[in-house]
């Protein structure tokens, strides 16, 4: 071991000084552990490598809630089962629906009794037997006991009693304190909180239901990544056989990451994809953005602020800096001078970085 380190001192002090090019004979190559490999193939056009997180859109996310106080009779689905629109989800007992009933059929009456008084005093105000003032009284009162007998039908509604309902309740008076409740939506059930037997009032949650196709996708790029990005892009989750649309590039960065939050609308392949889900996306670029390259993280070595490669020339290797628009668990997707047919090192980075940097010089 003490004759290695002999050996690398002796390496290092040959190596010149403060220079790009760095010379190394095949012995070096060999003593110090230097490895190359060629540039990966050209990634013109898409960033890879993004992490996104699977959201459902706000549009189809549905809180189902109680429209009356109750207790809960009965449950009829569970979480995750399929679920059309107005498919019953649960049954409650609630004596405030037999309440708003009653009440319905109060002011139905009312509202019928008011209709008849306007007809007979509009007759009588033909015939010249009572004042217009009358008449005028009766209209107000007919005007006065249909709003409250659309405002019962409306609370009727809201309570979950479809038209045909409440049509069969004011010519059957017959009441119920039964109150169902309906899916508003074809969905996924993704939340229970009613199990039978439960109390709750008024506009207290009970399910979650939602549509899960499409999803969306909320992507946290580095800002120097979206350059060349457009609304409108190609966005892809390979591992998943995703695909979609870029629909939103955020115009605030968060946090100390400088990041951008970006979001996506997956319609093809969406089934693949489950909600909270994280991912790994690839986003496409307009056609003048900067080549790009994925190369190994090993690969990479950060200088007075920069990060540079090593190029594999005649004599040994020079360094190029690079831009980093993402960096990854294992490979970082970069931007620079590059044609694209050279051959950078992968391994022994710390021993051409100790050169370029002068380590072991007087």
């Amino acid at each position: 071991m003490k004759r290695f380190h002999l050996s690398f001192l002796c390496l290092m002090l040959a190596l010149p000084l403060h220079a790009e090019e760095i010379a190394l004979s095949a012995a070096q190559l060999q003593t110090l552990g230097i490895v190359s490999a060629p540039l990966p193939a050209r990634q013109s056009g898409e960033l890879a490598g993004m992490p996104a997180q699977v959201v459902i859109p706000g549009n189809q996310l549905f809180t189902v809630s109680t429209p009356l106080a109750g207790m809960v009779e009965q449950t009829l689905v569970g979480v995750g089962d399929p679920v059309k629109k107005g498919q019953k989800l649960a049954s409650l007992q609630s004596p405030a629906l037999a309440e708003a009933q009653r009440g319905l059929l109060q002011s139905s009456t009312q509202a019928q009794l008011a209709k008849e008084n306007l007809a007979r005093d509009e007759q009588l105000w033909k015939d010249g037997i009572i004042a217009e003032s009358r008449l005028r009284s009766t209209q107000s009162q007919y005007r006065e006991a249909h709003a409250a007998l659309a405002e019962r039908k409306q609370l009727l509604r809201l309570a979950g009693m479809s038209d045909a309902e409440v049509e069969r309740l004011q010519s059957d008076n017959t009441l119920s304190s039964q109150l169902a409740i309906t899916s508003p939506i074809d969905g996924v059930v993704l939340e229970k909180s009613a199990s039978s037997g439960q109390r709750f009032e008024a506009a207290i949650p009970l399910f979650k239901v939602a549509n899960l196709e499409p999803l969306a996708l909320e992507i946290q790029a580095p800002f120097v990544s979206t350059q060349g990005l457009k609304v409108g892009a190609t966005v892809t989750v390979p591992a998943y056989f995703a695909k979609g649309k870029l629909t939103a590039i955020g115009r605030s960065l968060s946090g100390d990451n400088q990041t951008i939050l970006l979001r996506a609308l997956i319609k093809e392949g969406a089934a693949n994809l489950r909600p909270g889900q994280f991912v790994e996306t690839t986003i496409g670029t307009s056609g003048d953005a900067l080549n790009q390259w994925n190369i190994p993280n090993d690969a990479l070595a950060r200088i007075g602020g920069k990060v540079v490669i090593f190029i594999q020339t005649e004599k040994g290797y020079r360094s190029e800096a690079v831009t980093v628009l993402h960096e990854g668990a294992s490979n970082s997707t970069v931007s620079g001078k590059l044609k694209g047919d050279e051959k950078i090192a992968i391994r022994g980075i710390s021993a051409l970085k100790a050169s370029l940097m002068g380590i072991g010089g007087e």
